[in-house]
């Protein structure tokens, strides 16, 4: 399988739709559009024969980074596709001279808990009942550059 990560932009806006729908289903066709023009806002995408395969949307706020959105196809899961993402996603972050990225998990969600974990992100926070089924947020940070 040749795997290649790049750049997403708003005409790839219906291929991000797709993927968030077989997945997590966390934003309308509108919000990608809205969310891929965004001046702050890094979306990368792992593919694959030109299909979208993963996704990972990170918006900067000044020297930290707030990950909005991360998902993998249910079908290409457990294959390292989402370890793959994040290694690029962390070096894109220290070009960009991203001292901290920031990341809300659900408690419930202990597959994504223990993948952000192996990449050292602390839970530093809860936000309760956040989500839609009553379940709570983890808020969660990790530390990339040292500061000036």
């Amino acid at each position: 399988m040749k795997l290649e990560i790049k750049k997403i932009n708003k005409k790839d806006a219906e291929m991000c739709f797709q993927l968030d729908s077989d997945t997590i289903s966390l934003w309308s066709r509108n919000q990608w559009e809205e969310e891929l023009i965004k001046d702050d806002v890094y979306v990368f995408g792992i593919l694959s024969s030109k299909n979208i395969i993963g996704i990972c949307l990170f918006q900067k706020i000044i020297d930290e980074a707030q990950i909005n959105y991360f998902s993998v196809n249910q079908k290409y899961r457990r294959l390292g596709l989402g370890t793959y993402l994040m290694k690029f996603i962390l070096k894109e972050c220290e070009i960009l001279k991203i001292r901290k990225l920031l990341l809300e998990v659900s408690k419930n969600n202990f597959v994504a808990e223990d993948f952000y974990n192996k990449f050292n992100f602390l839970t530093v926070g809860v936000r309760k009942k956040y989500y839609q089924d009553g379940s709570d947020a983890l808020l969660k940070e990790k530390y990339l550059l040292k500061n000036p």
